[in-house]
């Protein structure tokens, strides 16, 4: 292919480097309005600089310490340095006594469970005590739901969620009262009142996590010092070689195929007709807010793709020549094929990949 090809693009300067713009695929002849994500973009920085610093910035080299058998340590040395910034991240919010309220919101496969999880043990570390609340026992009942452009149920959509109800009890729950909380029957779609009572102690840090935790509206009623709000996401520092880079959205996209089939038993085909509708919530729904978050925390693991391979690539294989995703299962399973694989047993149990391989130590499946 001849660069000549190209024939709608924008090239602008962006300290340390540049950025290559050009059109998307729903308006195909107009690049789109330029929006600085200076703390995207500083994200972005620090892992490609961490990846010079181990001396590992593409799959080639990365391929070459599994060869090597020195994959062991590298998966220590990346856990760890994803333990380093969760500690980080702690001793900010408790460095900020007003603050009583975390908010962890992320696009789909971020590892935003185990983040909440991790994050909490480091608060406690510092005194705190972590008490989460789930967004899901929020919802409206499903008649009740909104609609999306298609006639479906938008389970996505921030108004799907109770937030009358929400900021009321956490009114009284960081005023030191009591409440009943709801728990959502999702079989029913109805909410359920079963006598589950929660109460603030003192010294307790409220962790929401879920996707519109970003989004003011959510907690309208709670004013900006008392929150704390994180942005996470795998931003892989990893490129194939010198001149193609890997997309966050397929770390994402292979994490949730190995996570629906192993967790849910979703079919690859599945996972893959839904992707275009969650992209699209994500940048309805949480991209717009990133900038927003108090920190960013990248999920992304040098080692990752190694170990989901062989789970991707099982479930890949399986969709049919005739199918509408055939294309894209095909451009993964090449993608894939760069990658040697490494044994998931090598994988510590508290580490962000047990949320799409099983094992974790925080639940099980």
């Amino acid at each position: 292919y001849s660069t000549g090809v190209l024939r709608i693009f924008d090239l602008i300067y962006y300290d340390p480097g540049y950025i290559l713009r050009f059109p998307t695929l729903e308006e195909t002849f107009k690049i789109p309005k330029f929006e600085e994500h200076k703390k995207l973009a500083k994200v972005f920085y620090e892992a490609e600089k961490w990846g010079e610093t181990i001396n590992i910035e593409d799959v080639g080299a990365l391929n070459k310490i599994i060869d090597n058998g020195d994959i062991v340590n590298l998966i220590r040395v990346a856990e760890a340095q994803q333990e380093k910034k969760i500690a980080y991240i702690a001793d900010k919010i408790s460095e900020n006594k007003s603050v009583n309220l975390v908010l962890v919101a992320g696009p789909s496969s971020s590892g935003k469970t185990t983040f909440s999880k991790r994050l909490g043990i480091q608060l406690s570390v510092n005194g705190l005590i972590p008490i989460p609340i789930s967004l899901d026992d929020y919802f409206v009942n499903r008649e009740d739901t909104p609609m999306d452009e298609f006639g479906a149920y938008d389970f996505e959509s921030i108004h799907a969620l109770d937030l009358e109800l929400f900021n009321n009890h956490l009114q009284i729950l960081l005023s030191g009262g009591e409440v009943e909380v709801p728990t959502y029957n999702f079989k029913t779609g109805k909410r359920e009142w079963n006598g589950h009572k929660m109460k603030l102690p003192h010294k307790g840090v409220l962790i929401v996590e879920g996707i519109h935790g970003l989004n003011e509206m959510l907690t309208s009623s709670i004013i900006k010092d008392r929150k704390f709000k994180i942005y996470i996401s795998p931003l892989t520092q990893l490129n194939l070689d010198d001149h193609n880079r890997i997309a966050t959205t397929d770390v994402r996209m292979i994490r949730r195929i190995v996570r629906d089939f192993l967790s849910r038993g979703y079919g690859v085909e599945d996972t893959l007709k839904m992707w275009p509708s969650i992209r699209r919530g994500e940048e309805k729904n949480i991209f717009v807010f990133q900038e927003d978050a108090d920190v960013m925390f990248n999920s992304a693991l040098i080692y990752e793709l190694a170990i989901l391979k062989k789970y991707a690539l099982t479930e890949l294989r399986k969709v049919h020549p005739d199918s509408i995703v055939y294309d894209e299962a095909r451009r993964l399973i090449s993608f894939l094929n760069f990658f040697k694989e490494v044994d998931k047993e090598l994988v510590p149990s508290n580490s962000l990949m047990r949320e799409f391989i099983g094992g974790s130590c925080f639940y099980q499946y």
